[in-house]
């Protein structure tokens, strides 16, 4: 279906701009101008109050609140957890001559407002014209601290156009913000204190106790006058400060915000642990902090750039995008994992899903081996809820969630939760990538086998064996197509827990070889036994994976092939979203697919299909996927440019890297689409690139969109930094940092080290 861009924010290689304040777009402005450092996230909300349409979003990575859900069968989750709106640290009023700023009512010019790649701030202007006639320059400024995950700051700069006088500002810290999606506020005030020169409030929610620190310190140019002023669940200050015609008079707060889960720990420990971080932090000063921002983008751009030649929107889109796969996650807090929309706002509720491990995950393995390790800790970390999650669905091993932020599973559709077993496989999947992309062995033995052995007990009890030709497979699942319901031997779940069951007993030799007395240890305290692992190789071997041999088409599950056809290009424009406009039962009767399925498994696992097979299963699912989900071009795009489709590769791209930027979807006033941002990251690297890392080596193919002048990306492979660049005839590739390693480039191997190599560019251009 076709996806129309709202085009309105100007193009430009490292910001976000956007000119004139348009109060309909707001909201996704809001989401395209938040902040995030992994630790927390703010919307791009104004500061200063805004009685018009706005999402006030404040979020922690991890911290949550629960509500309880009616259970009628066993297996039926009885409560979902969900990412709680927290404290509104950038809380202002500004008030002059009687009058409070606020652009839902206020007269206003020269509204501007930035976002800026190579530094992470913030920054919007206006002049404010006030109804006495006094004119003023504001300036807002804002970033969450990159290196001190702690720490939030904000300034605030006013110019006096003409005349002389004073502003009075409120600023404080506000716990009374409301989650827009329970339709309440969920905390209560433990405690609030002025201390040494700051205000501090503890706070917690009212039905998980998770609680949390904030404390801020003000710092101004020309302060007149200074006063505290509290509430049930606020601090702050109310202050006075003097303005001169011409000058500028800047406002500074630095908040220091501390999130506590520990229950074990009593609210005086965690008030004091705050104190202590915010006399730490809250003392650094805003341009010493701003200098250390710097210093970080600084550093993440040398390491991280895409640079697209030819293609300004694509190459401000990219740039945008690995701009928030840093802000959402950089490894600096293990045991936090990737929301679907990030810290960016509250719809899918921050949990996150598979997404995290089969389209977050490669961007991290690649750029950011750290934060790659620290996700897969946290799948570590909540093992034993997977652990307890596969017993009340009267299974051994462990079941992870579709749907988690604390590794509980917190999907209430029961054909969500219960039905769709992936999750496991793309953990399985995860390990194995990152093993073999950075050669960790240290942590596959740590914690990966012991994640793998419990995911194949899984795997193991969750199957049976079919009546009629004894194959081993899946009954009554859901797969990564969600329009297909309580199906038999889904394809994808199939194939992936075929391999997951292979890999792990292939661990399990290698450690048993290299780390003898380790494995055995591990073994006994898990009770594996040789007719345990038995049993997985007889599985593996058995399993069914269904396909139609004389075509190369691989059957999506039991019977798709017999289902009605319907022809989703005759489908009306303004029946979409489907889940909006058809009922709920209609979606499963056709051969209408949401998403990647069968391509998916061919992208994952692409060393073990021929181009043949690929082109056979992409010329028949592609006409029937409808692409509800924002995941489903970059796998389309991939596969195209890998089998000779150009024209349609680049189309799918088109929209991927301003999927938020430009508002296809119609819904980034939700929040961003956080795993679609890395899933553009993959299409130019595995779509043009032609990088396949499924294998012992990396393997390139690479091609370039006809309108591109050249483009290049550095990747990390076993420690070794490679830069890669393709212009219209070659594609060259050196060793920047790193040993030499091997790779395959148009299906011949070569070393690559300092020197580096330049290959003709043979292969069909994409245009």
């Amino acid at each position: 279906m076709p996806k129309i861009a709202d085009k309105y924010l100007l193009v430009d290689p490292w910001k976000v701009v956007e000119e004139g304040f348009d109060p309909v777009r707001n909201r996704v402005s809001e989401s395209i101008f938040s902040l995030g450092n992994e630790y927390m996230g703010v919307r791009g909300y104004p500061e200063e109050g805004y009685g018009g349409d706005s999402l006030l979003g404040s979020y922690f990575n991890g911290l949550f609140e629960e509500s309880k859900v009616a259970a009628h069968y066993k297996g039926i989750i009885k409560s979902l957890r969900f990412m709680v709106n927290a404290v509104d640290w950038l809380y202002t009023r500004i008030t002059m001559d009687g009058e409070t700023l606020d652009l839902a009512g206020s007269r206003f010019s020269d509204f501007r407002r930035e976002l800026d790649f190579k530094s992470g701030i913030y920054t919007r202007e206006l002049v404010w014209h006030l109804r006495n006639g006094k004119d003023i320059k504001l300036r807002f400024e804002r970033f969450v601290s990159m290196t001190v995950s702690n720490l939030g700051c904000q300034r605030i700069v006013f110019e006096p156009l003409n005349f002389s006088g004073t502003v009075q500002v409120r600023t404080g810290l506000d716990f009374s913000v409301q989650h827009e999606d329970q339709g309440r506020g969920y905390w209560g005030t433990l405690k609030r204190q002025e201390t040494g020169g700051m205000s501090g409030i503890l706070a917690q929610t009212v039905n998980t106790k998770n609680r949390l620190f904030s404390a801020f310190r003000l710092e101004a140019s020309d302060l007149l006058d200074s006063s505290p002023v509290e509430s049930d669940c606020f601090i702050g200050r109310n202050v006075t400060l003097k303005l001169e015609q011409g000058k500028s008079t800047t406002l500074d707060k630095l908040a220091v915000n501390y999130a506590e889960k520990d229950l074990s720990l009593d609210h005086e420990s965690v008030w004091q642990k705050g104190i202590e971080l915010a006399g730490q932090y809250a003392g650094i000063g805003y341009d010493k902090a701003a200098e250390q921002q710097l210093a970080y983008w600084t550093r993440v751009w040398k390491s991280s750039d895409i640079v697209i030649e030819g293609d300004p929107e694509n190459q401000q889109g990219i740039r945008f995008c690995i701009f928030q796969m840093y802000q959402t996650y950089h490894g600096d807090n293990p045991g936090f994992n990737i929301g679907a929309k990030g810290l960016t706002g509250e719809a899918y509720r921050g949990l996150a899903f598979w997404d995290t491990e089969s389209y977050c995950l490669p961007f991290y393995i690649f750029n950011n081996p750290k934060a790659a390790k620290s996700l897969l800790e946290f799948r570590y970390k909540s093992l034993p809820y997977a652990l307890q999650r596969a017993k009340d669905l009267d299974c051994e091993g462990a079941f992870y969630p579709i749907a988690t932020i604390d590794g509980t599973e917190s999907c209430d559709l029961w054909q969500h939760s219960n039905l769709q077993l992936h999750v496991g496989t793309a953990v399985a999947y995860g390990i194995r990538h990152y093993v073999n992309i950075t050669g960790d062995t240290g942590f596959l033995y740590d914690k990966g086998l012991e994640m793998l052995i419990q995911i194949s007990r899984f795997y193991a009890t969750r199957g049976q064996f079919g009546q009629k030709t004894g194959e081993y497979g899946y009954f009554g699942v859901m797969g990564p197509d969600e329009f297909q319901l309580m199906v038999n031997n889904n394809c994808y779940i199939n194939l992936m827990a075929k391999k997951m069951f292979e890999y792990t007993l292939d661990v399990i030799r290698q450690m048993r070889d290299e780390e003898t007395a380790a494995f055995e240890a591990l073994a006994e305290r898990l009770g594996l036994t040789e007719q345990e692992m038995a049993d997985w190789k007889h599985k593996a071997e058995m399993m069914k994976i269904p396909q139609d041999r004389e075509s190369g088409v691989y059957e999506e599950h039991d019977g798709f092939f017999d289902m009605p056809h319907l022809d989703i290009r005759a489908i009306p424009v303004t029946e979409f979203p489907l889940y909006s406009h058809w009922s709920y039962d209609r979606l499963y009767r056709y051969d209408m697919i949401k998403q990647p399925d069968v391509l998916m498994f061919l992208f994952l696992y692409s060393g073990q299909f021929t181009l043949e097979e690929k082109r056979a299963n992409y010329d028949y699912y592609e006409p029937r996927c409808i692409h509800e989900s924002s995941l489903s071009p970059s796998i389309h795009s991939i596969i195209a440019a890998e089998i000779g489709r150009p024209e349609e590769a680049y189309k799918f791209f088109e929209f991927a890297t301003r999927l938020d930027l430009d508002n296809y979807n119609r819904n980034t006033r939700e929040g961003l689409h956080t795993t679609s941002i890395a899933a553009a990251w993959m299409n130019i690297v595995y779509g043009f690139g032609g990088m396949r890392s499924d294998g012992e080596k990396l393997v390139f193919n690479p091609s370039i969109p006809e309108r591109w002048g050249h483009y290049s990306f550095p990747i990390t492979f076993q420690g070794t930094k490679l830069a890669v660049e393709v212009n219209k005839e070659y594609a060259t590739f050196r060793a920047e940092s790193g040993e030499p390693v091997d790779i395959s480039l148009y299906g011949q191997t070569y070393r690559v080290g300092s020197e580096g190599i330049k290959v003709s560019l043979d292969q069909v251009k994409v245009g």
